[in-house]
């Protein structure tokens, strides 16, 4: 199976494409990246070196692989960290060709704005473009709670909440959506909290039904870049092997727990997922998919 992963990219770190393509490729996926941007290390850094790709130099890399006969043999597009609204057309643009060349891929958007205590850290139009433009034609998000809220337009402090606002985004056009990093405590108004701040918690959302996985919540302060954009991945993986939605969501839990659970054991800043790499298919700690009613 191969992927067109369209994102940033960084040499010291593993953000965006620098943790995407090899995830992907240690589950045994072919990987195109195009890169969105090149820097020396992610943004978290109080400077980086590298510069942002035109949104015309990136259209030119997927007219390159589309002459190559790339588009009818990709299964899945990724995109994540979109910098620029211009960037969003030249997606539309990939996902609708490869879509054409063949109309049994998917496209997985990690629709990325921002996250509660950091707020919006992407440019004006971007949040948009991706409510507008992106919802309505990708066949499945994942996006954290803070990003759900805003595409849902809804403030969400319970499960129930959370539920209600995923299934509105599937009456959009999304056939599943993915929601990371749920980690709110509390009763509200008698429903179930979404999280306690012993554990994290994702659920996963189609018309079939509704599916969490609840994980210990690793001491790991600030959380590592790229973790968003890394469970992106390793579910789009998990589930272009599966197909079934609950055992991608149970298979990626486990995966980035292990990656997790190895940069906290190392002491490390940035994700280790080249020292985790053996266990991404045999992690130590395995979970299960419980159905949400």
């Amino acid at each position: 199976m191969n992927v067109i992963s369209v994102q940033s990219h960084v040499a010291y770190g593993h953000v965006g494409n620098a943790a995407a393509v090899f995830l992907l490729q240690r589950l045994g996926l072919e990987v195109w990246p195009v890169h969105t941007v090149q820097f020396s290390n992610h943004t978290g850094y109080p400077d980086w070196q590298g510069e942002v790709f035109s949104a015309d130099h990136v259209a030119r890399l997927i007219d390159g692989l589309a002459a190559r006969g790339a588009l009818a043999r990709c299964d899945a597009l990724l995109t994540g960290y979109i910098g620029d609204p211009a960037l969003g057309a030249v997606i539309l643009d990939a996902a609708e060709r490869i879509r054409t060349a063949n109309p049994e891929a998917i496209w997985l958007c990690d629709p990325v704005m921002g996250d509660r205590g950091k707020g919006l850290f992407v440019r004006e139009g971007v949040p948009a473009f991706l409510r507008e433009r992106a919802l309505p034609s990708a066949d499945i998000l994942t996006p954290n709670l803070f990003e759900l809220e805003i595409l849902s337009g809804r403030s969400l402090n319970s499960e129930a909440e959370t539920l209600a606002a995923a299934q509105a985004l599937l009456k959009q056009g999304p056939k599943a959506v993915l929601v990371t990093s749920l980690e709110q405590a509390g009763e509200q108004a008698g429903q179930q909290a979404v999280g306690d701040a012993a554990s994290v918690a994702m659920l996963a959302v189609s018309a079939e039904g509704c599916w969490r996985v609840t994980c210990p919540r690793l001491p790991i302060d600030p959380p590592p870049n790229g973790a968003g954009d890394a469970v992106a991945a390793l579910f789009l993986g998990f589930y272009l092997k599966s197909r079934e939605l609950p055992d991608a969501l149970a298979a990626a839990a486990a995966s980035i727990f292990e990656v997790l659970q190895t940069t906290l054991d190392s002491g490390e800043a940035e994700l280790q997922i080249v020292a985790a790499q053996d266990r991404l298919l045999d992690p130590r700690t395995q979970f299960s998919a419980a159905e949400v009613s």
